[in-house]
């Protein structure tokens, strides 16, 4: 019911309150909001792949309370993963297994701490996104050169947002890595063949957007299969629902750059707003939709969308089947070989 002053009806603010981590937004909106703007005013194109940068820094940072130097290190992690594929990308064989090699180590970092996984999907998102997004445009050598060179602001940003919070908190940022994951070669493996299977229906079909395809893959790859089956189906009711509602209210507003800006930033805040991930993916699927509406796009976007993720998503499960059937079967023989022999009748 609204309220008599004409504010917000007390269902839509305890909504809101309920489910959207207003604390969270500050941080992303102080490193991002201004390279956005940037990109508003200075028309550049490349500019966009630094918010991706920003956030994929910004939330492990905060996350594991990392200090600069472990920000740098991921820093430079990023821009390695990044060029590495850029690169490789014209030779498809290679493209495919660089990409399962970085999934690997994605989660083969958690046998120096089990925290670290949020630190190496957020090397593998941005290293993977810019590296086909930016191949994909008309001046991809020039767009790879001013991200890597004006990355380093982006890093400055983050660095000082990170000092800043830590003093308002009156505590030092301090690396919290959390014990060492014991069982992570099977998951590791699992990520692996399901980045290297989706990768290479990729570059065989020549998928439109296919970053989706492969991350989705690796993304769901979340611990057993009853796990990450529940993964998969959180992230296709964020789909199925916000993809399509996001093109429907964007063919409803005229085109604008403004709008296009804005649904660009909203989508970097989905990261980290939302408490439940169903909510936060259907809303970045809803702003991906919004932002391609923004700038022209037809349904095409919210098709791919759905797709892609489905399609990933089958792969992740898949490849984890596989690898704890094997798992299992290995085990098996480890005890039977390690068991004790029967005397002789």
């Amino acid at each position: 019911m609204a309220r008599p002053d004409g504010g917000a009806p007390e269902g839509l603010r305890a909504w809101i309150l309920r489910e959207v981590k207003v604390g969270e937004l500050l941080p992303v909106i102080a490193v991002a909001g201004p390279v956005v703007a940037a990109f508003l005013f200075l028309r550049e194109t490349a500019l966009l792949g630094l918010s991706l940068i920003a956030i994929s820094i910004l939330i492990p940072a905060r996350k594991l309370k990392l200090g600069v130097r472990d920000l740098a290190l991921q820093f430079l992690a990023i821009l390695g993963t990044f060029g590495v594929l850029f690169i490789a990308l014209p030779v498809k064989p290679l493209f495919v297994s660089l990409t399962a090699v970085a999934a690997f180590l994605t989660v083969a970092v958690t046998r120096y701490g089990n925290r670290l996984n949020t630190m190496g999907r957020w090397v593998f998102i941005p290293g993977l996104y810019l590296a086909c997004e930016v191949h994909d445009g008309s001046e991809a050598m020039r767009h790879a050169v001013t991200i890597i060179a004006l990355s380093p602001l982006v890093l400055g940003l983050v660095s000082l947002v990170q000092v800043l919070d830590a003093r308002g908190r009156r505590q030092a940022a301090v690396s919290a890595y959390g014990p060492v994951a014991e069982h992570w070669l099977v998951p590791a493996i699992a990520t692996a063949l399901a980045v290297l299977a989706a990768a290479a229906l990729v570059e065989a079909l020549d998928l439109a957007m296919g970053q989706w395809v492969i991350w989705s893959a690796a993304s769901v790859v979340v611990g057993d299969l009853s796990a990450s089956a529940g993964k998969l189906k959180l992230r296709a009711i964020g789909a199925l629902v916000g993809a399509p509602l996001g093109l429907l209210v964007g063919l409803a507003l005229p085109e604008s750059r403004i709008g296009y800006c804005l649904a660009v930033l909203a989508t970097v805040l989905t990261l980290v707003a939302f408490d439940r991930y169903v909510v936060g993916f259907g809303a970045r699927c809803f702003f991906i939709a919004l932002a391609a509406a923004f700038c022209g796009g037809d349904s095409a976007i919210a098709e791919e969308r759905v797709a892609n993720v489905l399609v990933g998503g089958a792969f992740g499960i898949i490849s984890v089947a596989l690898t704890e059937i094997v798992a299992r079967r290995l085990a098996r023989r480890a005890d039977a070989g390690g068991a004790p022999e029967r005397a002789p009748p």
